[in-house]
């Protein structure tokens, strides 16, 4: 069974893929989306890529975190695909224990697993378990999923609405994204089972107070607390005041106006 780690970059990106790199292993390889924004002017690929033949690099001209993250999936060929960032770092012990998942649960189409990060701790339950489940303070991050291509290519793929650098909301991919698979019928499972570790603060954390990151957690209410969401609105506003000391009023507007807006995007598709 082959493993590919599925890498989305931005600009100067680039240049940490090189840290993120282990020695050439057997079934086990690498595909970069290199996004260039409007403007961007490229230099050389790192030496330390362009001398590795398990290594992929694909330019896309275009904007948006989704997009790119799709446009990985478009290019993918190996057996199970792991979504990974430039600032993410791994083991071969770590990547052994994602194909051997897949390997001793073939009724699994997505598994999502455990990422290390001394800088933003986050929970992460003891026991597996189906993410059909709502288990409390517990959040996909997109960078511990993973997943058999041939059960998830073609029918499922982030939303380029949501995630840095869309227009209408500034976060939240992941979750639409598991959503979306468990929809589409996938199984989806979490392994308590530690496969990276992230350097640094997430991105939703540093843009906590974001009038784009607020009108996703809005989106997100709709889109799976749509019986409770008017009663969550609130209490959700007053968290946000709390953990980052944006005024009530701003943070209940935006994650308002995220409800409204995803309200009219569910409209439009059906």
């Amino acid at each position: 069974m082959t493993l590919q780690l599925l890498i989305s970059t931005l600009n100067e990106g680039i240049n940490r893929i090189p840290d993120l790199l282990l020695p050439p292993k057997e079934g086990v390889s690498y595909l970069v989306s290199w996004q260039h924004s409007e403007g961007f002017v490229p230099s050389k690929l790192p030496e330390e890529i362009e001398r590795r033949a398990d290594v992929e690099v694909h330019v896309l001209h275009s904007r948006g975190l989704s997009r790119n993250r799709n446009n990985c999936f478009r290019l993918a060929t190996a057996d199970i695909c792991l979504i990974c960032d430039d600032d993410c770092r791994y083991t071969h012990e770590g990547l052994q224990a994602v194909i051997e998942t897949f390997e001793e649960h073939p009724e699994i189409d997505l598994a999502t697993f455990v990422a290390k990060n001394d800088t933003e701790p986050k929970h992460y339950p003891p026991t597996r378990f189906n993410l059909k489940e709502k288990v409390r303070n517990f959040y996909v991050i997109s960078f511990e999923i993973a997943f058999r291509r041939l059960s998830v290519v073609g029918k499922v793929e982030f939303n380029e609405n949501f995630g840095l650098g869309a227009e209408k909301f500034g976060a939240g991919e992941e979750t639409i994204f598991v959503s979306d698979a468990i929809n589409a019928g996938l199984n989806c499972e979490y392994f308590p089972i530690q496969v990276v570790e992230h350097c640094g603060p997430t991105t939703s954390v540093t843009r906590f107070a974001d009038a784009k990151v607020l009108r996703a957690d809005g989106a997100i209410l709709f889109r799976n607390y749509r019986s409770t969401m008017w009663l969550r609105l609130p209490l959700m506003a007053w968290r946000v005041k709390r953990k980052a000391g944006v005024p009530f009023i701003f943070a209940f507007k935006h994650i308002k106006d995220g409800i409204k807006e995803m309200r009219k995007l569910s409209a439009a598709l059906q």
